[in-house]
């Protein structure tokens, strides 16, 4: 089995070259024992008569053989072929289609939730949707109509932004639970995917819309699409819009609200999901926490190891090393005996 050295994303194919090191001692050793016999020696009667005489290319000399024994460590560092490796992750997801469809009527801007409703809505959806990184999603508003804001994709960042952009008054005031439930169906029908579902938040009770929300769900489920339904805000008394201003704001007044939670019930049963309460952000939260649970996307994962040979690295500063030295030596540095 071959000998391998890792650290932390560079290995050494061939570290058993790294045993030369142990003669580069030796070399230095027999080097600096041979050096007199490869110079003149000249005497003289009394040290006080070299004083002065030493001058920047005596000590250059001294040091210049320390570029060999670099050169020399180099060369073998790129015998035991230093690599840079890395892992790269291969995935396969059988993954889920989903579409979010979100009431934006006037009254998600009831303030039981802080700031309130929408809002509120608006940041756990965005998390949720980051927390998928697989699978495609969509989003789709309704009011007293239906729109697509965003069709499915897997650019979370984009759909993160339309979510995050989402306001009230872009359609007539109203609940249209039926439209918007149609309108999310028509981008899931055609789907290749295994597993479709919708995520329905609304706060209120259908009161317009051409298509029933009954019969949308009744589509839905011909089609095997799931549809998980999430009443959001609490019953009572709340702090809700009453009317708007010219400037498309809104005067806000204490209102008795309800939530027709029979109906939601309804479209979850007949699709065979399930219906969901929220009346505080943390309810939310532990809604979308349950429905990744139950929507988990198979996730099949390889990985893929590449390297990139560095030794030529090595050599080449080994060979600036070796020329400089010589032309040093040979050069300004050059020493001639008489």
């Amino acid at each position: 089995m071959q000998l391998q050295i890792t650290l932390n994303s560079y290995i050494l194919a061939e570290p058993l070259w790294l045993l030369l090191l142990l003669l580069l001692p030796l070399l230095m050793y027999w080097y600096r024992k041979g050096i007199g016999r490869r110079h003149v020696t000249l005497q003289v009667s009394r040290m006080q008569a070299m004083k002065g005489v030493k001058t920047w290319v005596v000590y250059a000399r001294n040091w210049i053989q320390a570029l060999r024994w670099i050169a020399i460590v180099l060369i073998i560092i790129a015998l035991a072929r230093p690599q840079q490796f890395w892992r790269e992750e291969q995935i396969e997801a059988d993954a889920i289609d989903i579409m979010i469809a979100m009431d934006i009527s006037a009254s998600m801007l009831s303030r039981d939730f802080r700031p309130d409703r929408l809002s509120a809505a608006k940041e756990m959806a965005a998390g949720f949707v980051g927390r998928r990184p697989y699978d495609r999603m969509g989003l789709v508003l309704f009011s007293g109509g239906a729109f697509t804001q965003c069709p499915l994709t897997n650019d979370r960042r984009v759909l993160q932004a339309f979510i995050n952009n989402i306001q009230t008054g872009r359609l007539p005031d109203g609940t249209a639970i039926g439209m918007g439930l149609a309108t999310s169906i028509q981008h899931l029908k055609d789907s290749p995917s295994k597993s479709r579902i919708v995520l329905l938040i609304t706060d209120g009770e259908n009161n317009s819309g051409e298509l029933g929300p009954l019969t949308a769900a009744a589509i839905a489920k011909a089609l095997g699409i799931r549809v998980y339904t999430i009443g959001i805000g609490t019953d009572g008394v709340v702090e809700s819009p009453v009317s708007q201003n010219m400037d498309g704001s809104y005067q806000f007044a204490p209102r008795q609200m309800s939530l027709d939670t029979g109906l939601l019930k309804g479209i979850a049963g007949t699709t065979h999901g399930i219906f969901y309460r929220a009346r505080s952000s943390d309810d939310l939260r532990a809604i979308y926490s349950e429905i990744e649970s139950l929507e988990k996307t198979k996730v099949v994962r390889s990985t893929v190891r590449r390297s990139t040979d560095m030794f030529f690295w090595f050599l080449n500063v080994a060979f600036c090393l070796l020329v400089l030295e010589l032309l040093l030596r040979w050069g300004p540095l050059r020493v001639i005996t008489v």
